[in-house]
């Protein structure tokens, strides 16, 4: 996609007095991020949300008793009288948004929370996108580097030697004593503001990248040092539109890279592995079509293995001496992330014998795809799955193999929320040896007990919600989500 605006080839050096408008406060620390920082900056800030304040309790309390002005509610153009710059949160589409189209009309300088942190950063990034699995990627590369760093948590590491990229690019040893430093952030829910201050050249940054994050990096002309593709499936076409457009921005995380810079792409996604042409560095493709390099890891499912592979190339392509043992160890420990295929209670269900009901919370599923991999990690007949929510206006073969995959390994399917009247009706509607057991609930306050109840009868071992549909139905994320599941279910007995 083309930038709406020209590069920007100096960032402000100083906000002191300048009116910064954050347009989109959010609940996932972007905008929260971005208006705490201004306000450390000493600039007259404008919080501009179009949800109300009861909608954005929490964000707001953790923005009491700062310099902001909060316009919510809606947007209104006069804000953007003598303002010096917009900020957008990425969850906002520019060509269809009325303010941001006002703030380009009349000249006003537009940019992001991610690019301005990357337009400030000095240390070394490793960028990772994809459909599925960038988020567990991403935890899985910063805990890997930190444990082969010699880096535990609250713990000074020891002092390396490494080689890095310089501003022009050349590979150097830092003379500095001082031992690098691991920090994570992007998508995976963290503002690295505040965080500028203590990062120096030889430190890394691990960045989980969204699309609607990846679209705006082109302004800056940016790419990191290490870029990892998990894969590409078709996802967010709301936003979109298209899927030549989904990828294009996905493909961001490639452009602007240099000779110096490597390209970590995942050799088992066909798509993916033809980016080689793409690249305008060194490339390392991985792998785990060999089932002997398979790690044994807490995290269940094959997809899994894949997030471990990558988490291994990233870590063989640093030109750095690292404790590649203890970079293993802290993969195989890594109990992964919330609302991923997490285990967040266990009932012992009566019966002769009697036996044991876990629940899977897997709200971060919001595409087929992502659900999939978490059917996969189930035996078959194992697990009774909650799916359905948000439109994101999918095609309907987009849930083809998801439909597929519930009927061959499914032992029910309770389906909540927009799509889940759809998914149920598909669902029942194909033509199999044994119909699967399929009901509409419409909401979790509904389909976790009849899971449960459904559970006694069919001796089910799992309860997974694995949406494969986004969250904004009925929740304002996917979090919230979570937890409201993972409430529920542990109040049944």
């Amino acid at each position: 996609m083309e930038c709406l605006m020209p590069a920007t080839n100096s960032p402000i050096s100083s906000f002191t007095g300048k009116k910064v408008i954050v347009m989109g406060l959010g609940h996932f620390g972007g905008g929260l991020g971005a208006a705490r920082w201004f306000a450390s900056q000493q600039a007259r800030v404008i919080v501009t949300d179009a949800a109300a304040a009861e909608t954005l309790a929490e964000p707001l309390r953790a923005l009491e008793g700062l310099p902001i002005i909060f316009k919510l509610g809606g947007h209104d153009a006069a804000d953007l009288q003598h303002a010096d710059l917009l900020v957008i949160n990425p969850a906002v589409e520019r060509t269809q948004s009325a303010f941001v189209q006002a703030a380009l009309h009349a000249g006003v300088p537009c940019t992001t929370e991610m690019n301005l942190f990357l337009e400030r950063c000095p240390a070394q990034t490793i960028g990772i996108t994809g459909s599925v699995g960038k988020s567990t990627t991403t935890a899985l590369i910063h805990e890997a580097l930190s444990a082969a760093l010699h880096q535990p948590q609250n713990s000074e590491p020891r002092t390396q030697n490494l080689e890095l990229r310089t501003q022009n690019s050349e590979l150097r040893t830092p003379n500095s004593e001082l031992s690098p430093r691991v920090f994570l952030g992007g998508n995976i829910g963290r503002s690295l503001l505040f965080d500028l201050p203590a990062m120096r050249p030889h430190d890394f940054v691990v960045l989980e990248l969204s699309s609607f994050m990846l679209e705006e990096t082109p302004q800056i002309r940016w790419s990191p040092h290490i870029a990892v593709v998990t894969n590409i499936f078709p996802n967010h076409l709301d936003r979109h539109h298209t899927m030549a457009t989904y990828t294009a921005a996905k493909q961001n995380i490639l452009r602007f890279q240099e000779p110096d810079d490597v390209a970590v792409l995942n050799n088992d996604h066909d798509l993916v592995a033809r980016w080689v042409h793409l690249a305008r560095g060194k490339v390392v493709k991985y792998t785990t079509r060999n089932p002997a390099a398979h790690l044994d890891l807490a995290m269940p499912g094959a997809h899994n293995q894949s997030n471990a592979a990558a988490a291994l190339a990233v870590l063989d392509s640093l030109p750095i001496p690292l404790d590649r043992t203890a970079a293993v160890n802290a993969i195989r420990q890594f109990p992964g992330l919330a609302h991923r295929l997490q285990c967040i209670h266990t009932l012992e269900l009566p019966g002769t014998p009697p036996h044991h009901l876990r629940f899977f919370n897997d709200s971060k599923a919001t595409s087929p795809d992502a659900s999939v991999t978490a059917v996969e990690a189930f035996p078959p007949r194992h697990a009774i799955f909650i799916i359905g929510g948000y439109d994101k206006h999918l095609p309907p073969e987009a849930f083809d193999a998801f439909e597929r995959l519930l009927a061959q390994r499914a032992l029910a399917v309770i389906g909540i929320g927009e799509t889940g009247r759809m998914l149920i009706e598909r669902i029942q509607s194909r033509d199999g040896p044994s119909p699967l057991r399929a009901q509409y609930a419409q909401t979790l306050a509904q389909a976790v007990p009849l899971a449960h109840a459904w559970a006694g009868e069919l001796g089910a071992q799992a309860v997974v919600l694995s949406p494969a549909s986004a969250s904004w139905d009925q929740f304002p994320n996917y979090e919230k989500r979570g937890g409201l599941f993972a409430e529920i279910a542990r109040k049944l007995s």
